[in-house]
């Protein structure tokens, strides 16, 4: 079992461990610790599981300057670079001193009515996205106050450079180096064949306003979180002021992720 394999060697090493006490169940231990006390005083935030558990973990941390090394439990992986077999060389190097690590950015998207009135406020490591509902609705988007246009469509995707390789990329949008200073609009399936992904310098500020025919729209904030919209609900959407450090063991390569979690290939010569 990880759990079991994760305390044995953590022990060998002289690590303590701090787990949340759904966690500590699991691994025999005893914790009243919540998600906010590992925010707190841990050094080090390891996730065992998929990206989904990343993103949950990161809005727990809610901005705390702490690493985040990620094993993979799940399918796809992006975020959780290390493998289920390379869990005890993890601890090795976390205690070697012997990783890299990448900077993330995150988004801040709030729901305004009425004109000012915020509704909603939530941080996003991957995507802030508008879905129209049960048909396709208006959504008039502008950037840095300026108007880009309206779109009929099923919805609309704003991307970090993390997110890209997710949702975006699944609406056709391009996939970003993690550590790009730039945000992606793709539009999902909208009416016109002359749309195309828009890539924006992450200081821009986007504003999507729900305009007409919209029935069930919703705002879903990194898949996990997020409220209904009403017709003239603005979504506004900029960076964050917080952000993510995630913890990479020796020899990472985000190339070899892409080609190994979307089987991308070169030409065949």
């Amino acid at each position: 079992m990880v759990l079991a394999r994760l305390r044995k060697k953590a022990e060998s090493l002289g690590l303590i461990l701090l787990p949340d006490t759904a966690t500590a169940g699991l691994m025999g231990l005893n914790s009243e610790a919540t998600p906010y006390d590992v925010a707190q005083q841990a050094d080090v935030v390891m996730v065992l599981g998929g990206d989904g558990s990343m993103l949950r973990v990161v809005r727990e941390l809610d901005g705390r300057d702490i690493s985040v090394i990620g094993v993979n439990l799940g399918a796809l992986g992006f975020m959780t670079s290390v493998t289920e077999n390379d869990l005890e060389r993890a601890l090795d190097c976390l205690v070697q001193k012997n990783y890299t690590t990448s900077l993330r950015v995150m988004m801040e998207c709030s729901v305004l009515r009425d004109g000012a009135t915020v509704v909603g406020a939530y941080q996003a490591l991957n995507d802030s996205v508008i879905i129209c509902g049960a048909r396709v609705g208006t959504l008039r988007m502008s950037v840095d106050g300026q108007e880009v246009g309206d779109f009929v469509c099923d919805g609309l995707i704003v991307s970090t450079p993390t997110g890209s390789t997710g949702h975006s990329l699944s609406a056709g949008g391009p996939v970003l180096l993690p550590t790009s200073p730039a945000l992606v609009v793709s539009l999902i399936c909208p009416h016109t064949l002359s749309t195309r992904p828009l890539v924006l310098p992450n200081e821009s500020t986007i504003e999507v306003r729900v305009v007409e025919r919209v029935v069930g729209a919703r705002l879903s904030v990194d898949g996990q979180i997020g409220q209904p919209l009403e017709i003239g609900d603005v979504v506004r959407i900029a960076r964050s002021r917080n952000s993510v450090r995630f913890i990479h063991l020796p020899g990472y390569n985000y190339f070899s992720v892409l080609r190994q979690k979307l089987h991308w290939r070169g030409s065949n010569v």
